[in-house]
């Protein structure tokens, strides 16, 4: 196990009472440790690949003394939440996982011999009144006493706890690095330190867009693979049309192409070193910044002299570039570090590739129907948004990966296949940049996203008198008709990746319709990858005290910490709030 990897601690909580009680029930409780401890290292994985790792305490917690032992051990094991499991009553408040740091949750057993439920909701209060949260886990069906067995229903609790958990967790002591300052004014290209280091534990740093400059004129980087870059973007990387009325040169394009290929190189160093430049002598430079998400400015002052960072940051935010299929790296178009941090979430919840999007325009079906003469139909039958933005999307993004039955998916890195990394290569042309936005030229990044994909679309967002709020959509991508396609994505930059979305209606609130999902979104960016994953991110926003003010998760699967439902049940919504509000941020 690599030392930086988080662990689960699981905590095997027992009745203290010894004389027939606790040695009757050893078994039972250390078996229950032992179950969910397999559960979660068969299912789940860390963003490198490696199995999520448990940690379970030396043995039953019967007391305060056993509870001490147990925290010291995690203490040394890097363990960032805490499962407490139990077949039977035990003493609550003696028995608990104390450390403020640790995110919590407890499962009790459902069974009519002992009152596992009982402890349950004596340790629910015991956390609560101790200003602790912690999630409640307890199955819908009662178990016999043998059966080892756990239901489908705790399952999927344990697992979203520990997803979100290890995700959370994985963000503490690492670095957001900003390249550069705030694009063009947009609010979210603040880089706040405050709210990385209270909310994720992350350290903000900033390095000044002159340091790719420093680096591209002193040849701080590795020659080699600046080669292999070169000759790989100009292998896989077809260029595309050019939009311009006075386009650059042959001889302009083809330096702007080794120009884009270097920095990629080098913003990626700066993220995260490169042990290859200690060896060229570059000792300072190859530590990196011990980053986990990044982004760059561009705009204007970079972009208004230098190749833009399009290019940069697709291959960065791809499951794959010139060194073949790796994790994708998170890293955001105009330094937005708020969809930056959402872009984040989502990768550590899926271990996929993100997009990053303008939410650029709602077409209703009597829009389409004018513009187009199409009727819509099918999943676009309500109208949809469009998605495009130059830059931080993931070539993954085109749709072109294949899951095993041969549908459009965007996949974690390690089942990315070179097949399909050649489709979503193949589906991509770079057009050389629109020269009224990017007047030093560059690349930027051109495909359709096909396959009707479900997708999860997020964004976060910071109020003043409230902090940071999320929003989450769920909903699919959009097949249009080749004409109709192109209609509406000329009306727009069809140098630029575009991606039509129609998010899951409810019929109320937010999601009444897809107008009021665009009316309602928070900011100008957001950021999606595969799958309907809402109810995992609900989960880790409430692990960090951040709200959400709009989703449509199904109400079955919205988990959150069992004191939520002491700040009201019949306004979900409105409880979040005000217990995200009395709590206040996990590193406070």
């Amino acid at each position: 196990m690599k030392a930086e990897h988080v662990r689960i601690g699981i905590r095997p909580v027992i009745d203290g009472r010894w004389g027939g009680i606790r040695e009757g029930l050893e078994e039972q409780t250390m078996g229950m440790a032992v179950a969910a401890k397999e559960l979660i290292e068969s299912h789940l994985r860390y963003p490198d690949g490696a199995p999520v790792e448990c940690v379970i305490a030396d043995g039953t917690i019967g007391g305060g003394e056993e509870a001490a032992r147990c925290a010291q051990k995690f203490s040394h094991n890097n363990v960032c939440a805490t499962l407490s499991v139990t077949p039977c009553w035990c003493y609550g408040s003696e028995t608990m996982d104390l450390d403020p740091l640790t995110i919590k949750a407890v499962w009790g057993f459902n069974g009519t011999e002992r009152p596992g439920a009982v402890y349950l909701a004596a340790a629910m209060a015991a956390h609560a009144q101790r200003g602790l949260p912690a999630f409640s886990i307890y199955g819908h069906d009662v178990q016999d006493m043998d059966d080892r067995s756990i239901p489908a229903d705790v399952q999927e609790k344990i697992l979203r706890f520990a997803k979100a958990a290890v995700a959370t967790g994985s963000m503490r002591n690492k670095a957001y690095v900003g390249v550069g300052s705030v694009a063009m004014g947009i609010a979210g290209s603040f880089l706040n330190p405050d709210l990385m280091q209270k909310y994720f534990g992350i350290r903000a740093e900033w390095v000044d867009m002159s340091e790719v400059t420093r680096r591209m004129d002193r040849g701080i980087y590795d020659p080699v693979e600046a080669e292999k870059a070169l000759k790989w973007a100009k292998e896989h990387c077809q260029e595309g049309f050019d939009i311009n009325e006075h386009p650059h040169s042959r001889e302009q394009k083809d330096a702007e192409w080794e120009y884009v290929t270097k920095m990629t190189i080098i913003v990626r160093d700066i993220l995260f070193g490169n042990p290859r430049l200690d060896e060229l002598g570059f000792h300072e430079e190859a530590l990196g910044r011990n980053a986990i998400v990044g982004g760059f400015q561009g705009q204007r002052m970079w972009t208004d002299h230098k190749p833009n960072g399009d290019f940069m940051e697709a291959i960065l935010n791809s499951s794959f570039d010139w060194n073949g299929i790796r994790e994708a790296i998170t890293f955001a178009t105009e330094n937005d570090t708020l969809n930056g941090m959402a872009m984040l979430f989502l990768h550590l919840l899926t271990n996929q590739a993100t997009v990053f999007s303008d939410v650029r325009t709602y077409w209703s079906p009597d829009a389409v129907k004018r513009v187009t003469g199409w009727t819509v139909q099918g999943k676009a039958e309500n109208g949809f948004m469009h998605l495009i933005n130059s830059g931080a999307s993931a070539l993954d993004g085109s749709g072109r990966e294949k899951d095993g039955a041969g549908n459009a998916a965007m996949k974690p890195w390690w089942d990315v296949t070179e097949k399909d990394a050649e489709e979503c290569l193949k589906a991509t042309q770079w057009a050389p940049a629109n020269l009224g936005y990017f007047r030093g030229g560059g690349f930027s990044s051109r495909f359709r996203t096909t396959g009707e994909m479900p997708v999860t679309m997020v964004r976060l967002n910071m109020v003043e008198g409230i902090g940071p709020v999320m929003q989450i959509a769920e909903g699919y991508t959009v097949d249009l008709p080749d004409d109709v396609d192109k209609t509406l994505w000329d009306r727009t930059d069809p140098t630029w990746p575009s991606t039509w979305f129609a998010p899951r209606l409810t019929g109320k609130g937010a999601f009444k319709d897809v107008y009021s999902v665009m009316a309602n979104w928070g900011a100008n960016h957001g950021a999606w990858t595969y799958g309907h994953v809402g109810a995992d991110v609900l989960t880790m926003a409430s692990m960090m005290r951040i709200p959400v003010s709009m989703h449509n998760v199904p109400e079955e699967k919205i988990y959150r910490p069992h004191a939520w439902s002491a700040f009201g049940t019949c306004d979900p919504e409105g409880a979040d709030y005000r217990a995200c509000a009395a709590y206040g941020p996990l590193y406070r």
